[in-house]
């Protein structure tokens, strides 16, 4: 097995369980997900299988897409309804004008700190371990980039937004955030991920009806995780070289240009990823080699 499965999680389903089920369909223990989604979050989750694990980091590079629900003059400690949530009266109600001008602040490279309730690691243990027993949490801000935020429908206290955000975003922190901003709270109570990348919820198949059965029918080609590098073709001769991990010379490639390229076979199976390196030479960073005959 080497491929990509773009699934559709349901609510209420952890993404563990998610590479469990496909473990179980796939017969094999090789296979991990590229990018969690919450319990009460719903949408693509990317499951990478066979050596396609080593493509995980590709994805999560990736541009991430979400519809999030929100619901104002509310706050519970994991900032979203799945802890206590508190609705305060006593907060200002935003407008539409207000609302719209907080969301282009919030947009571009902001300072973001994670939830309490997060898998952020805080001394060697999950934060949302220590949040549940009641130990105080302290998350540093980090760098994220939100490139699109926009207004689906506000209907106090209900609030809808379109998100596009690198990889390491927390939407129940960008609405927590946006709301402070307007003098007010908010808990985020359901987000759906429409699209990592190029792998688009429409496209995506329901994980009830995944099995072993069909598994293979949704398999896509794991070329689709480094789909933005540079490619090359190698020749019979230097397929031999790199599934050796031994590096190859081409001419027109040089260190500082391409950070790294997609490298496939005769046949448009990927092989390998290269790293350009000094005088044309090319060393294998990763590879795939094909499945033995017989």
């Amino acid at each position: 097995m080497f491929g990509l499965l773009n699934i559709n999680k349901p609510a209420g389903v952890t993404s563990r369980k998610v590479v469990d089920l496909v473990q179980e369909a796939v017969g094999t223990d090789k296979a991990g997900h590229a990018g969690t989604l919450d319990p009460l979050a719903t949408g693509v989750i990317v499951v990478c299988v066979g050596s396609a694990t080593r493509l995980v980091d590709y994805i999560q590079r990736m541009r991430k897409y979400y519809r999030g629900t929100f619901r104002l003059g509310c706050s519970s400690p994991s900032d979203d309804t799945e802890t206590d949530v508190t609705r305060r009266d006593d907060l200002p109600i935003p407008d539409v004008q207000q609302l719209t001008a907080a969301l282009r602040q919030w947009t571009g490279t902001i300072q973001q700190r994670p939830p309490a309730y997060s898998a952020v690691k805080v001394a060697g243990r999950r934060a949302y371990k220590l949040a549940r027993q009641g130990k105080p949490v302290q998350l540093a801000a980090r760098q994220v980039t939100v490139y699109q935020l926009a207004l689906v429908r506000y209907d106090y206290p209900e609030l809808v937004l379109d998100i596009c955000c690198s990889a390491g975003t927390y939407v129940r922190s960008l609405g927590r955030d946006l709301a402070a901003s307007l003098g007010t709270a908010a808990v985020m109570s359901a987000l759906t991920r429409t699209a990592i990348g190029r792998f688009r919820l429409a496209d995506a198949v329901a994980l009830e009806d995944l099995g072993t059965h069909n598994v293979l029918q949704h398999m896509l080609p794991a070329d689709l995780a480094v789909a933005e590098l540079p490619r090359t073709e190698l020749t019979s001769g230097e397929v031999a070289r790199i599934v050796n991990g031994r590096r190859i010379e081409r001419e027109g490639w040089a260190a500082g240009g391409e950070e790294e390229i997609a490298a496939f076979d005769t046949s448009g199976r990927l092989l390998a990823i290269l790293k350009p390196g000094a005088a044309g030479i090319l060393a294998p960073i990763r590879v795939f080699p094909p499945p033995a005959a017989g």
